[in-house]
């Protein structure tokens, strides 16, 4: 059996997708995957050993009307060849996971009369995915709200978002060893996204003093590389300070990383939120506020009502509401425990698997 996973633009389409291969691998499926030539998916894709194929695909932008065009045309084209590829090798379920090149490839398949799946990572649904969802045999999502405009609600799979193994299989014992930290050490993880967030990483350092006056407790500080020499001149730490405030630009590591801490400061993306309830870490969400539709908080609102997680618009990070907010996360252990124990309740883990059931249901009806 045969599945093309189609998606690009971000690595939050893409993650997902390849927890997904890992998952049909392991029961014996062949794995293909269709994104654009030079998104951040023809790098990813082929580093997890998934073949990959390339088709070009761009969004528009209502200000400029001549990109409608180009778009449709790109898609049209990209369409034609996705049915050429397909006669080729023959799917039995296409999955899209968000952005414009999911749109040619789940068309040739439609065309074809091979089964399309969509899933969604975030609260709000994106262009890509609400209009192929019209069309699709089914479509997971990983919250309730995200489909609840579907005329035909027996489509709809609440699945979770997927995470790949080598986050949920992260050792915290080698993670806390590969940082540093000592036994009976507390971690706070302070993580703005994989390109960093100037807001969150000035309003933790403005607490440099109190945090480090807390016995015990280690902050590994992921800035984001282009505000990495700003947060060093900003916390001009001492070599004592160093050795319990770890600085580091960017993180390959976040599985190991993530197992090792016991509670993070976080924006709120699919992946991110994601992996951290996987591993079910304590966390303070401070949502991107320009994200699409706002849907970063939308995300970070459903985790906080399911009591995981705390939250803080960007807007009041400089107020004593996020100093607060620190600190309880900081000092209570009774908080921590019943964001870990909520969490858990998630089962977020079960994400890939719950989705492969229902891809290979599709291509079996």
């Amino acid at each position: 059996m045969l599945a093309v996973l189609s998606g690009g633009g971000t690595a939050g389409h893409i993650n997902p997708a390849l927890a997904l291969a890992e998952v049909l691998s392991d029961r014996g499926w062949d794995v293909r995957f269709a994104g654009t030539p030079n998104g951040v998916e023809s790098r990813l894709v082929p580093q997890a050993g998934v073949p990959f194929t390339g088709f070009e695909a761009s969004g528009f932008n209502r200000n400029h009307p001549t990109t409608l065009f180009t778009g449709i045309a790109k898609i049209l084209k990209s369409t034609h060849a996705a049915k050429r590829w397909f006669s080729e090798i023959k799917p039995d379920v296409v999955v899209g996971f968000g952005g414009y090149v999911s749109i040619p490839v789940a068309r040739a398949a439609l065309s074809m009369g091979v089964p399309v799946v969509v899933h969604e990572q975030n609260s709000v649904m994106g262009m890509a995915n609400k209009y192929l969802a019209k069309h699709a045999s089914a479509v997971c999502i990983t919250y309730e709200h995200s489909a609840r405009d579907l005329d035909d609600q027996t489509r709809v799979h609440v699945t979770g978002n997927p995470v790949r193994s080598s986050v949920l299989n992260a050792d915290r014992a080698r993670g806390r060893a590969m940082l540093g930290i000592e036994e009976g050490e507390r971690m706070l993880l302070v993580f703005g996204g994989s390109l960093g967030a100037r807001s969150i990483n000035e309003a933790v350092a403005s607490l440099k003093d109190e945090l480090l006056a807390r016995p015990g407790l280690r902050i590994v500080h992921i800035t984001g590389p282009k505000e990495l020499d700003a947060v060093t001149e900003r916390l001009a730490l001492t070599e004592e300070e160093s050795s319990r405030w770890q600085l580091m630009g960017y993180q390959d590591r976040m599985g190991e990383t993530l197992a090792a801490c016991d509670m993070i400061i976080s924006r709120s993306g699919a992946t991110s939120l994601a992996e951290i309830s996987a591993l079910a870490v304590p966390a303070l969400l401070v949502p991107f506020p320009f994200a699409t539709e706002d849907h970063q908080t939308t995300n970070a609102r459903a985790y906080v009502e399911a009591g995981c997680a705390s939250m803080i618009a960007d807007d009041a990070l400089a107020t004593d509401e996020f100093k607060r907010a620190v600190f309880d996360l900081v000092d209570d252990e009774a908080l921590r425990a019943r964001m870990t124990e909520a969490a858990r309740a998630r089962k977020s883990a079960d994400a890939a698997a719950n989705l492969a059931d229902v891809v290979i249901g599709a291509a079996l009806a």
